[in-house]
């Protein structure tokens, strides 16, 4: 399991990956809403500050939770350039045997 942060976190990498393989492409993508599901299991901390957390549950992970333990959740994430409301552009990659 990860935490629901971590999964963001590697989105947003990846995200900006695709974009830097896409500076100097001719076709540029314009990035639109994300949607996100994931299958989460929520657990508190009691020692005085209740944080609650969410774990993003992998699929086919070794751990063994019950079906009543997991709950599914759905983000729409809508990305946006740092400091602008510009959404951002990707490219999927060059184009194979150009470059």
């Amino acid at each position: 399991m990860i935490e629901l942060p971590v999964m963001i976190r590697e989105l947003r990498r990846a995200l900006t990956e695709a974009m830097t393989d896409g500076d100097g492409e001719a076709i540029r993508f314009d990035l639109g809403p994300i949607d996100v599901e994931a299958s989460v299991t929520v657990t508190t901390e009691a020692n005085g500050s209740a944080k609650v957390k969410f774990w993003v549950v992998e699929a086919g992970g070794g751990a063994k939770l019950s079906q009543s333990d997991v709950q599914r959740i759905a983000l729409t994430l809508h990305p946006k350039m740092a400091g602008t409301d510009r959404a951002p552009q990707i490219s999927g990659g060059s184009v194979p045997g150009e470059r």
